[in-house]
Formats: C-alpha cells, structure tokens, sequence
C-alpha cells in the first residue's frame, strides 16, 4: 500500500507520481482529494488526485516542489512507500449534461483539472480547455487534455507556447464567440479571483477548486475556512468546489498569506 509505482517530471520542481491505493482508486470521483504524509513526523499535505486506475489499483498525483514537505514527497522514487494516502476527501464534482463547458486551470491546477475534462466530455459536454502558465515549460498535460477537449487554447505570459496573455483572455475570447453553458476554473487562487469577476460580468455559471491551507482534513482544525456567500465553509468538507461568484477571495488571498 502507498508504494510508488512510477515517477516522472514534468519540469524541475513538479513531479508526477503514481502510487499503489486499490481502495482509492475505486472510489474516488472528479473533484476528490487525498491527504499525504511522509515520514513519521511529516506535514500533512493535501493532493488532488489527477487520475486513477481501478484496474491497476493506482492512483495519480501531481506535487508541486514548493516547501520542506512537499520536497520530501518529490525526492521519493519508484519502490518508495509514502507514510499515509488517506481519502478520498472531499465532495466529488457535479458533472452537468450536455451544454458547453469551459475548462481552465493555470500551472499545477491542470493536474486537478484534468479528470473533471474527462467526466464533462463523457456526459456529452462540448468542452473548451483553456490552459495558462507564466512559460511554456510550465504547461503540463497538454496531450491529456487535448484527447478528451474538443478544443484547448494555451496561454503564457510571455508567448514562449500557444497565444500570449492571461487565462481571462483567452477565457473571454470563448465566451464572446458562443454560448457557454458552465466555467469551472483550478489554479493559484488569485488566477481564480479574476475568473470569476470575469464571468460574473457575463453571467456565466462558474465553479471553483479553492487549494487553502489544510491539516486534518475533517473540518476540525478550521485551517482552510472560508466565506462563500456570507457563510463559513470548510473547504475540506464542504467542497473544495464552490460558486466562484459567491467566495471572498480577498479574505481567502488575506488568510493564506498569515501561514507564510
């Protein structure tokens, strides 16, 4: 149990792992997460599962190297145990029929974004994926996507892949062109933020993945609370998808910056 089975990189600091967790990769759906630990005396680190394999009995996770902790997890290799996987956690996505969709996740957010593609395509969705990251190196699982997207548009800050600009942009260019049914939105929580008042502006119905500091993942600690419209939710048991046009992202962008 928990014993990597493959390792990969999709650049220097974020690496792809697929560990062995049969229970898991059963129950699991679009949407859920799972709570990782390594190391006996190992932060608690909550991953989103970007894929699974019943057969196999394996699941995929994508780490971003980005502290202590998660440094640990990506210096693991094949044949390596991690010290707990537990989920899944959290509510799985709902997956509308039929309509267009607008999928778009910035950096490391695609990894989540992906299964969600995926189950929006096989419930007979148009679906549009937008991917954004600051370079081109920084773009992962752009073939993924593209085989289960009836169109991806990539977008960088500097141009160095696809069209140059925001994921707003490109965002904006799909919704202005045609009817689009749903947004759902993964990524750094600012990127988020300026989805959503993009497509309150043209009332289109938006979900967000909110990634907030979390610990036990039950809602006891209260570590990764949030305010969605005017209420106090837990973002590992409520969601961690939301209305995007109902969360204050201002308080949510103010909380995280207190555990740095």
């Amino acid at each position: 149990m928990n014993e990597i089975i493959e390792k990969s990189h999709f650049s220097e600091k974020v690496v792809k792992l697929v560990v062995k967790a049969p229970d898991i990769a059963r129950s699991r759906r679009p949407g859920h997460f799972v709570i990782v630990r390594t190391g006996e005396n190992g932060e608690r680190i909550p991953l989103t599962i970007a894929d699974a394999d019943v057969a196999k009995g394996t699941i995929t996770l994508v780490v971003q190297d980005v502290g202590e902790s998660t440094h640990l997890i990506c210096g693991l290799g094949c044949g390596d145990t991690l010290t707990d996987v537990v989920g899944p956690l959290g509510r799985a996505t709902s997956i509308r029929q039929g309509g267009t969709v607008v999928c778009c996740g910035g950096g490391v957010g695609v990894a989540p974004l992906l299964p969600i593609i995926k189950a929006m395509k096989q419930a007979g969705n148009r679906v549009v994926s937008v991917l954004a990251a600051r370079n081109k190196d920084l773009i992962i699982l752009e073939d993924e996507v593209r085989q289960w997207s009836d169109e991806t548009v990539i977008m960088t800050d500097d141009g160095s892949a696809g069209i140059k600009g925001l994921v707003t942009d490109g965002v904006e260019k799909v919704i202005l062109r045609e009817h689009v049914d749903e947004v759902v939105t993964i990524g750094p929580a600012i990127m988020m933020k300026f989805v959503a008042l993009l497509t309150k502006k043209y009332n289109v119905p938006t979900i967000c993945s909110l990634n907030t500091i979390m610990v036990d993942g039950t809602g006891m600690c209260g570590a990764c609370r949030v305010t969605v419209g005017g209420k106090m939710r837990f973002v590992c048991v409520d969601g961690p998808e939301f209305d995007a046009h109902k969360v204050d992202f201002d308080e949510m962008l103010t909380r995280m910056k207190a555990y740095k």
